[in-house]
């Protein structure tokens, strides 16, 4: 049942042949308040950068010279409600925390072509390491302690076509006020349009509490006793360099409505474990038919004994008390996680699977979220478990209406990496409950993983 998406293309250009020609720093279009912006634990340990691509075929009323113009004049507009983005990452040495300057050192936009079409570079939904070419990656002309915190590239096509590259430091904004940022964006591409959304840049209501208060154990949480602002030695996630398979695995409207109907066949009895009536959504039930093909593909000396932790991001803006504005600018998702023994992944239910992220995800109350924040204040936690999925699936950044229209693709460029899952849309807008799992693992384990994510589509 299971589609498997075919990629690499043996088309796949590598090498995608842009000339950067302007780049320039754009400034806030009216003055803005010089000052420091607290950052919470949230955003202090994301200290790195988040890229994204977005593909839009040719209009004939809006060439990528009128394009480059309308963005380069948005990117300064929207630089005074958000003029944290036209500021700099700074540690401030007597707190030893991250916050950023406001100082409107402005952001950077860049105007590049490339020598092919836009259907020379074969299918977008693939994610080409080439699309890194589409962004510029560092100003040499700068600082390595005065990066920018967002920088837009405007690459055009021979035919006309063009993408526009954005990257922002993840410690500025998270997927869904990424996704805020993008509206506003749009709506200031237009001659006459209003900010689209008013962002609320107030991050200290996700401050600890003082003094901390660390009410919960927190598995998902690693200890580095460092101090918030420094660098631990090695990355979240990071793992041995290997060589990694690389595929795609598709899963249709249709497939996930059979992984719902198979939660439910199993019925509730199933999922007793779970303390609260779980969710059988479509996001949770890929969730666990990822978690037991990942879990059972690993070989491992413990076997069926091992236990199996599956970690996810869950928005916490509408669980905190009073909830926190949609608008909220700073990093307002937390890390929810699952747990079980292989052996029950294999031989258990799909129901209580699907129970146990559900229940994850509604562990994450208001104290809960606070009881994380604080033990961000007492070590430096990161995310801890055999592997994150990354969700993109449901954030939206395709439907984003700009005067020449809205994308046809969009996408993060990628780094593969064995221990982050990626779910993210399918390219046909008509299905949208359509969900591509990206997935990055040895040979031997890539092989297990994909007769097991067939397998277990088909199993009744």
């Amino acid at each position: 049942m299971g589609t498997l998406y075919q990629g690499p293309p043996d088309t796949a250009i590598h090498d995608l042949k842009v000339t950067i020609q302007e780049s320039q720093l754009v400034f806030p279009a009216q003055e803005t308040q010089s000052k420091s912006m607290f950052l919470s634990n949230i955003d202090q340990v994301l200290n790195f950068n988040v890229q994204t691509v977005h593909f839009f075929p040719a209009n004939l009323e809006f060439p990528p010279k009128i394009v480059a113009d309308r963005l380069r004049t948005a990117l300064s507009n929207v630089l005074v409600p958000y003029d944290f983005l036209a500021g700099r990452i700074k540690l401030n040495p007597q707190s030893g925390r991250l916050e950023i300057d406001c100082n409107s050192a402005g952001a950077v936009f860049a105007v590049a072509s490339s020598e092919f079409a836009l259907d020379d570079i074969g299918d977008v939904v693939y994610p080409n390491p080439a699309f890194g070419q589409l962004i510029v990656q560092k100003v040499d002309a700068i600082g390595s302690d005065d990066q920018p915190l967002c920088i837009i590239q405007l690459t055009s096509f021979k035919c006309g076509g063009f993408a526009m590259g954005v990257s922002t430091n993840h410690a500025m904004l998270d997927g869904l006020s990424f996704k805020t940022f993008l509206q506003n964006l749009a709506s200031q591409a237009f001659d006459d349009k209003p900010m689209a959304i008013v962002p609320y840049n107030d991050r200290t209501v996700l401050a600890a509490r003082s003094p901390p208060q660390v009410t919960f154990p927190h598995p998902e949480l690693l200890k580095l006793k460092i101090p918030i602002g420094e660098e631990p030695s090695h990355p979240t996630f990071d793992c041995p360099q290997e060589e990694l398979a690389f595929k795609i695995f598709r899963l249709s409207s249709d497939h996930i409505s059979y992984l719902k109907e198979k939660a439910k066949a199993s019925g509730p009895a199933a999922a007793a474990t779970a303390t609260t009536n779980y969710k059988i959504t479509g996001f949770n039930v890929v969730t666990a038919h990822v978690w037991r093909c990942k879990a059972l593909s690993c070989d491992s000396e413990e076997g069926l004994e091992r236990l199996s932790t599956v970690l996810y991001a869950v928005d916490i803006r509408p669980r905190m008390k009073p909830p926190l504005p949609a608008s909220y600018t700073g990093n307002a998702v937390l890390t929810a996680y699952a747990t079980a023994k292989c052996r029950e992944l294999e031989e258990g239910p799909f129901s209580k699977l699907v129970a146990m992220v559900s229940e994850g995800a509604a562990r994450m109350t208001d104290e809960y979220a606070r009881s994380a924040i604080d033990w961000g204040e007492v070590y430096k936690g990161f995310p801890h478990g055999e592997f994150l999925i990354s969700s993109w699936w449901r954030l939206g950044f395709a439907e984003m209406e700009y005067p020449w229209g809205k994308p046809r693709y969009s996408c993060p460029v990628v780094h593969h990496r064995k221990d982050i899952i990626l779910l993210f849309p399918d390219i046909d807008a008509a299905n949208a409950n359509a969900v591509n799992v990206l997935v990055a693992l040895p040979g031997k384990e890539m092989e297990k993983f994909q007769a097991l994510f067939h397998k277990l589509l088909e199993d009744n």
